[in-house]
């Protein structure tokens, strides 16, 4: 059985660096879409990308690629920033070295290492998608060594437990912003966002390949909610989720009593019995929230079972 500092390293090592990579993805589309913004001014607005990232405004959002790149990509003094999640994510390795393999260190360490030299590059800003398809890359290889070198036990499940709770969370907030008025058929329904939303879950190949190239929106929402085989989809991570938290529970015996995977298996099951229509028809703003509280509910009772839990629930009876 990890203590709880070890599994709590692990579990936010694995959401930082998924959340870097979906903010890289993110603001990478955002900035392809604004090349085709309006004719009638120079503004590019990146109130969007902010609101479905939910980053905090502490002052007035960038009007230009340049002030966007400075302040979401490489600004080392905002926590949310692309390489304040990286280097959060080293420190946390940091902290359990020996709980990962030599390799997952090194490639985490190499990827800080690389946006740090990015940060102290003055044309960085000129090219905000090199900085993002390194950390893309960065953490898709990070992910493909860890399952490779790492055993699949404690410390293995939790850093999927990590992943797919901050993939779930942040692919529902993505699809609240396009779909929270409920009026697909209007501008959020255009042609060209449905194509961003989908190549900023770099899922525009494996829906073409489903749907065909017929992009509509009950479809997109759809494979990024209720598909269950796309591995960026909010049921697929959900799946994943409750059986990371399952094979938890039996490490851990019975100290957590479960409570996290049935919370887990709630969300799962929610999206096993949903339809698309249902959602539509009803209120999709008000379903993605629920699925985002749902995520809450996992992350408070994954702290309260196995890593804030009282010491006395952890002796034995």
């Amino acid at each position: 059985m990890l203590l709880s500092r070890t599994a709590d390293a692990l579990y936010w090592l694995s959401r930082y660096l998924e959340r870097a990579e979906h903010t890289a993805r993110v603001l990478s589309v955002r900035l392809d879409l604004g090349l085709d913004r309006d004719a009638r001014g120079d503004h590019w607005d990146f109130e969007r990308a902010y609101d479905s990232l939910r980053l905090t405004l502490t002052n007035a959002i960038p009007s230009t690629p340049g002030g966007l790149v400075s302040r979401v990509f490489l600004d080392s003094t905002n926590a949310e920033s692309v390489v304040s999640c990286v280097s959060a994510a080293r420190a946390n390795a940091r902290q359990v070295r020996e709980e990962i393999s030599s390799d997952m260190w090194a490639h985490v360490n190499g990827l800080y290492l690389r946006l740090q030299q990015m940060v102290g590059d003055s044309s960085t800003v000129s090219r905000p998608h090199a900085i993002a398809q390194t950390v893309i890359e960065g953490t898709q290889l990070f992910q493909g060594i860890t399952d490779a070198t790492m055993g699949h036990g404690e410390g293995w499940q939790y850093l999927q437990v990590g992943r797919f709770l901050e993939r779930a969370d942040a692919t529902a907030a993505l699809l609240d912003v396009h779909f929270r008025d409920a009026d697909v058929r209007g501008a959020r329904g255009t042609h060209q966002e449905l194509v961003g939303l989908l190549r900023s879950c770099a899922a525009l190949d494996a829906y073409c390949r489903y749907y065909t190239a017929d992009v509509r929106p009950d479809r997109v929402l759809e494979f990024l909610l209720l598909g269950p085989e796309f591995p960026r989809s909010v049921r697929f991570a959900a799946r994943r989720l409750e059986m990371s938290l399952k094979a938890i529970a039996q490490f851990t015996s019975k100290r957590a009593g479960g409570k996290a995977d049935r919370v887990a298996g709630r969300l799962h099951a929610s999206l096993d019995y949903s339809q698309v229509d249902e959602i539509l028809s009803d209120d999709p703003h008000g379903y993605l929230v629920g699925v985002a509280k749902h995520c809450d509910q996992i992350h408070a009772a994954v702290y309260q079972s196995y890593i804030g839990y009282a010491v006395e629930t952890a002796l034995p009876a």
